[in-house]
């Protein structure tokens, strides 16, 4: 797949696109190999996995700026960035920053009403609002209004932030409590426009809602989160085994789904392309080293890597 932004993706698919949060360009690259078409940054496991931390204002925007362009750079699909509150209150820094997303290749924004400090006041938020549409102007990156209001006690007024933001230029919203199927149909009878329904989750062995269900509401997008966890638990599988014995016979003969045995992700990332990519250059061809630790040849179902001149 070539990338594509946000808007042409929606706008040529008609359903709603799952779409898993990531956190580096690892997580990037094993989303687009399994089939996801999109993708979205998520503050909190940048935090995890940049700092070690949860994000409680222990980020800031240029730790944001600095993922988000490497995954654009590397990756094969639309990133879209959540960028919380913009770690300001100024209507202009948060323009600033979204001209400098939009510039690095992101093709989405998610910017929130709230801080650790509590829900922003309404104007303050359409400010910001006012700010990000207009850095936003004649890019391929849309806006993604979110409020963080509780549905339970004031579900009226997030649809009417959400409403708002949309009349102020904001292409897709999210009431980023919701969590049933009831809930996303409340708000999809009282705001217009594109919809996103914010972190999936499946309690008791049982979606909260799918895009089969929520694409005749209005939703577009329905993100989710796995990838940190996911890679959190493989981790653990192996060290818990490698540590006991004190080798690594358990991880270098494990087939993953890449079908290779090894101790090395290399194969993941297409070595042999990016090999070939300097054998123009130097005029020969040089095989990648870890590549004889394998048995076959890189697997042909996965996507090759990003053309050479955006990576």
């Amino acid at each position: 797949m070539y990338i594509k932004s946000f808007r042409q993706l929606i706008e040529e698919n008609d359903r709603c696109l799952m779409v898993p949060c990531v956190y580096d360009c690892a997580s990037a690259r094993a989303v687009e190999i399994v089939g996801f078409e999109s993708m979205m940054l998520s503050g909190g496991e940048l935090s995890m996995a940049m700092n070690g931390i949860i994000e409680h204002d222990t980020s800031n925007f240029a730790e944001c700026e600095w993922m988000a362009g490497r995954i654009a750079r590397s990756s094969n699909i639309p990133l879209a960035v959540d960028i919380g509150d913009g770690w300001a209150k100024s209507p202009i820094a948060i323009y600033r920053e979204c001209k400098r997303l939009a510039a690095i290749g992101v093709t989405a924004i998610q910017m929130e009403d709230a801080s650790s400090y509590g829900i922003l006041p309404e104007e303050l938020f359409y400010a910001k609002v006012k700010a990000a549409v207009d850095a936003l102007k004649d890019t391929d990156c849309i806006l993604i209004a979110r409020t963080n209001g509780d549905v339970e006690t004031m579900m009226d007024q997030c649809c009417e932030r959400m409403r708002r933001a949309h009349e102020l230029g904001a292409e897709m919203t999210t009431v980023v409590r919701t969590r049933t199927l009831e809930q996303a149909r409340y708000v999809a009878e009282r705001v217009p426009g594109w919809k996103m329904f914010p972190d999936v989750t499946a309690p008791d062995g049982k979606p909260e809602a799918t895009v089969e269900e929520l694409y005749p509401l209005g939703y577009q997008i329905m993100t989710t989160h796995y990838t940190l966890k996911a890679a959190m638990d493989g981790m653990l599988e192996h060290g818990y085994r490698n540590v006991a014995e004190q080798n690594v016979t358990y991880t270098y003969n494990k087939k993953g789904p890449s079908g290779l045995a090894g101790f090395s992700a290399a194969a993941y990332f297409d070595p042999d392309g990016y090999m070939k990519m300097e054998a123009e250059y130097t005029g020969h061809y040089e095989e990648y080293i870890l590549s004889k630790l394998y048995n076959e040849t890189y697997p042909d179902v996965f996507p090759p890597s990003k053309n050479k001149f955006r990576f």
